[in-house]
């Protein structure tokens, strides 16, 4: 949609392996905006995101979220997968206004960003 034909874009459900999924080159980031939705879908988003890390042990999946709960927690599941978390302040790249873009977005509410990748520093 945005005439960038570098960058491919691949639809996908999180939790399965599809065949464009297999066919996917390494990737260097997995950009996912507001997947992190439901609270049962979460292990499913991090099992994908955990294959594309076993093609690229690198790669970054960069995601921002509307905080739906504070109840809900990535903790346990970035640990089960041995993955870190990294939160990235809105404010570090003017992200922290009212209306981005020129949109409604976020609004009033609260949206954080944050970068999963493999825990293991060696990587």
């Amino acid at each position: 949609m945005n005439n960038l034909p570098q960058v491919q874009v691949v639809g996908l459900t999180w939790g399965h392996i599809s065949q464009d999924l297999l066919a996917l080159p390494p990737q260097d980031i997995i950009l996912a905006s507001d997947v992190f939705f439901e609270p049962e879908d979460f292990e499913d988003i991090l099992t994908t995101v955990y294959f594309l890390m076993q093609k690229n042990p690198k790669v970054q999946l960069w995601s921002t979220y509307q905080v739906r709960s504070a109840d809900w927690s990535l903790e346990a599941l970035l640990y089960k997968w041995d993955m870190k978390c990294v939160h990235i302040p809105l404010e570090s790249f003017d992200a922290d206004k009212e209306n981005i873009a020129e949109s409604a977005l976020p609004g009033r509410h609260t949206v954080e960003m944050l970068i999963i990748s493999f825990a293991k520093d060696s990587l």
